[in-house]
């Protein structure tokens, strides 16, 4: 199993490279575009890592996956928190990284909110059913949520209580 830890600025090009990856194989799976986050420098991507909490899965120096939370900067929000960019790549896929991922990010959050929510491409059944074995439930649907090459994709609402 891959060893999973905490990103930080200094691993700014593994994670620009799976992130732009995620993006570029997966479109409908993520709120953010390819073609804006490529043209980003480096800098962006180390910024990202500063202000929220990413994890990452590594096999050796190889990072096979990722998943980070960020908390609301409403002082009425400031309790939950958000999972989001989680991708693990193809060849790492199977292997139980993507819950190990998940885990480490609710561990993480758990120390200082009371909740966590996701959205999710209501398509994607396998990212889907992980959530759900880690505790999360769906509280309802955004038809339409994302638009890819004229597509549109709903995105299930997922939330967990941190503070059980």
């Amino acid at each position: 199993m891959p060893a999973i830890r905490q990103l930080t600025a200094e691993d700014a090009k593994l994670y620009r490279d799976i992130r732009l990856e995620g993006l570029k194989r997966h479109p409908e799976a993520f709120g953010a575009s390819f073609e804006i986050e490529d043209s980003e420098p480096l800098a962006f991507f180390a910024g990202r890592l500063k202000t929220a909490t990413v994890f990452g899965a590594f096999d050796g120096p190889a990072l096979q996956g990722v998943a980070g939370y960020f908390a609301s900067t409403s002082a009425k929000e400031r309790h939950k928190a958000t999972l989001f960019g989680m991708y693990v790549r193809a060849t790492a896929r199977g292997q139980g990284i993507g819950q190990s991922l998940v885990e480490s990010v609710l561990e993480a959050a758990a120390a200082h909110y009371v909740s966590i929510q996701l959205t999710v491409v209501t398509t994607n059944q396998a990212a889907r059913q992980l959530y759900e074995r880690c505790g999360f439930e769906c509280y309802g649907v955004e038809p339409r949520s994302l638009k890819v090459d004229g597509v549109y994709y709903d995105e299930a609402l997922m939330y967990r209580p941190l503070d059980d």
